[in-house]
């Protein structure tokens, strides 16, 4: 008999850092949580990074997924902001890993086309969709809604993954 795979999503930010907990059975979808894990912006980097990793290590810790998921991130115009962004999503990216976690990768618009069915849409739409697919979801911001859509875009494109084995367990 199969057993449910639980995935966090994670949709990565320096001021936010959004995360989504789901189990997928076959085709079923299960919400467990989803939340936001905030940085002060009135500290340095270094301890904002800090606080991101903290704060992410304990949601791992607390819902125990077996694989995660994080989105890519493209250029900004601004150089500094995107330089930031990737050192946040290096921790989005490390904290599972540290934990063994399987991480998948995925463009925004591979997310929306999981999610919406087409590669462009509105934020609104993929938070609507989520409700319809696991009404029990909750989510204290566009972060972690964002997040829950990542965790079901993987949900739907894992097998891949695993067959590809661009999908690897770090130990």
């Amino acid at each position: 008999m199969k057993e449910a795979i639980r995935i966090i999503g994670i949709d990565p930010g320096l001021r936010r850092t959004g995360w989504g907990v789901v189990e997928t059975l076959g085709n079923s979808l299960r919400f467990i949580a989803a939340g936001t894990v905030k940085s002060d912006d009135k500290t340095d980097l270094a301890s904002r990074l800090c606080q991101l990793h903290e704060g992410l290590s304990a949601i791992l810790h607390l819902h125990m997924p077996q694989e995660a998921a994080v989105e890519h991130t493209f250029v900004n115009k601004d150089a500094t902001a995107t330089l930031k962004l990737g050192q946040a999503r290096g921790i989005a990216m490390l904290v599972p890993a540290q934990a063994g976690l399987r991480v998948a990768e995925y463009a925004p618009n591979a997310v929306k086309k999981a999610v919406i069915g087409v590669g462009h849409g509105e934020k609104r739409q993929i938070h609507m969709m989520v409700k319809v697919l696991m009404p029990k979801a909750s989510f204290d911001s566009d972060d972690a809604a964002d997040a829950l859509a990542i965790a079901v875009c993987h949900a739907h494109n894992r097998q891949s993954f695993l067959g590809s084995g661009r999908l690897a367990a770090i130990a």
